[in-house]
């Protein structure tokens, strides 16, 4: 059977080139240059991956992506976003996006992450990819598997707080923003504790479908809705003596959080559509990349279930609040992807690691490993240099805004303008960060952006040499 995918973008040169490079690689591919183009041939054909522009004429990636998983929960999406947008990309990915990739594209990156998402999907549907199970004890953990540990204070709290809850059964919420390691301190917690060699098996909440979060977490029966086609165990039953880790619990809905405050005040539960009790003993492990206290106050999330998940708070600092640990985690994830692609990269020339630890990494450790894997990827001697980075980690500085996704995106040939330099130095530095806005919102389409800036292409051109810039 051939392999479906869908490119969704307004770019249509950008259509045309993916199209003969995943088409060259003997897969099917269909092409949409607007949302609502893209839903009509989801209709007629099924597709396994879909790959989509963040922003389209008339819809976006999350309204896309919510389309996608009501109507085809076992296809896989991969974003293409602008560099300055990893915040919301990463957002999605914890939505059930299954990975992003950022602009420029380059095809041996893109057809990586093409065969990584067409091999999840094949083990399953995209509820079933929600839960992972894994069972410590089992072999040696790999370099991907591995815990690495900081040095900054920060982290030696984190490793501290671990060795003493670890062997505990209290349950832990660990709270932190998106991409800052939350799963990887749960199998931390799971391996130094009792349980050990026990199952320990990973739900994602925020990539389940809220309409069928309550069968994925405590298993159902034939018959009891629509496509119950046979007997299935949920998570619980799955991590019985082990750990059940709830990734974004804070997603889950009203009703199924009074039903998980059942099983964790009487250690029991029902299949849905089932009459018979079923017994368990599971530890729970919960993250959070929002504020449970304030969902509490909003009616959102139940206060006595908080209190039970809530036995001990770990909290993980973002990346750019412990910046010493960031050339440590680098190099880990370069022996990663030295792994993934066949390299021998060795680590950074000192341009580029002073490149790397001055950056805001808003989309935190997954996308400080996602650069680095392209970076080696990129890299063509034993050290990864400066250019082997996006131009947003190149920027001089990362003014404030780019911790909203709209952060300053090129090179950094331009000098920063002095102080002496007085309201004109101002108003060069303001028009040059809405020139490289602008390119990252079109994704370095040139033609684009000169439209939306109301200017002719060559003062586009004209403006991006003054400036020293090098897109």
């Amino acid at each position: 059977m051939p392999t479906n995918i869908l490119v969704i973008d307004d770019d249509q040169d950008l259509c045309l080139l993916l199209a003969r490079l995943l088409t060259k690689n003997g897969y099917t591919v269909t092409t949409a240059n607007r949302g609502a183009a893209a839903r009509d041939e989801m209709t007629s054909k099924h597709f396994e991956l879909v790959l989509c522009d963040h922003r389209l004429p008339d819809t976006d990636a999350p309204k896309m992506l919510e389309h996608i998983r009501a109507t085809s929960p076992g296809t896989q999406v991969i974003i293409i976003t602008g560099y300055s947008e990893v915040r919301l990309a990463v957002e999605l990915m914890r939505k059930g996006a299954f990975d992003y990739i950022g602009k420029p594209l380059y095809p041996d990156e893109l057809l990586m992450r093409v065969q990584d998402a067409l091999a999840v999907g094949t083990s399953g549907s995209a509820t079933e990819n929600a839960t992972k199970i894994a069972s410590a004890g089992r072999g040696k953990p790999g370099a991907a598997t591995a815990y690495v540990d900081g040095q900054g204070p920060a982290s030696q709290l984190i490793a501290k707080h671990i060795a003493l809850v670890a062997p505990t059964d209290m349950s832990v919420l660990i709270t932190g923003e998106t991409g800052t390691g939350k799963e990887f301190v749960a199998k931390r917690i799971h391996a130094e504790s009792m349980r050990a060699k026990a199952p320990f098996v990973s739900v994602d909440c925020g990539a389940l479908p809220k309409e069928l979060a309550g069968s994925e977490l405590f298993g159902h029966t034939k018959g009891a809705f629509t496509g119950a086609v046979s007997d299935r165990a949920g998570s619980f039953e799955q991590a019985d003596g082990g750990t059940l880790f709830l990734d974004e619990v804070g997603n889950l809905t009203y009703e199924n959080q009074i039903k998980l405050l059942r099983v964790l005040q009487e250690r029991r539960f029902k299949r849905i559509g089932a009459t018979k009790d079923i017994e368990v003993d599971v530890r729970i492990l919960a993250a959070t990349n929002e504020d449970l206290n304030k969902a509490v106050a909003e009616g959102r999330f139940r206060e006595d279930l908080l209190h039970r998940i809530q036995e001990f708070t770990i909290h993980l600092l973002p990346l750019r609040e412990r910046r010493e640990d960031i050339a440590k985690f680098a190099q880990h994830f370069v022996a990663l992807a030295n792994e993934r692609l066949g390299r021998a990269v060795e680590g950074f020339d000192d341009a580029s690691l002073q490149c790397l630890t001055g950056h805001a990494w808003s989309g935190n450790l997954r996308e400080l490993g996602n650069v680095i894997k392209r970076a080696v990827l990129l890299s063509t001697g034993p050290r990864i240099t400066s250019d082997c980075l996006p131009a947003v980690v190149l920027s001089r500085s990362t003014p404030a805004s780019s911790m909203d996704g709209a952060g300053a995106a090129f090179g950094n040939n331009a000098p920063a303008p002095r102080g002496d330099d007085g309201l004109r130095g101002v108003a060069h530095q303001a028009e040059r960060e809405a020139i490289l806005q602008a390119l990252e919102r079109n994704g370095y389409n040139k033609s684009r952006t000169a439209e939306q800036l109301n200017i002719d292409r060559k003062t586009l051109y004209n403006k991006l040499k003054s400036y020293g810039l090098e897109v």
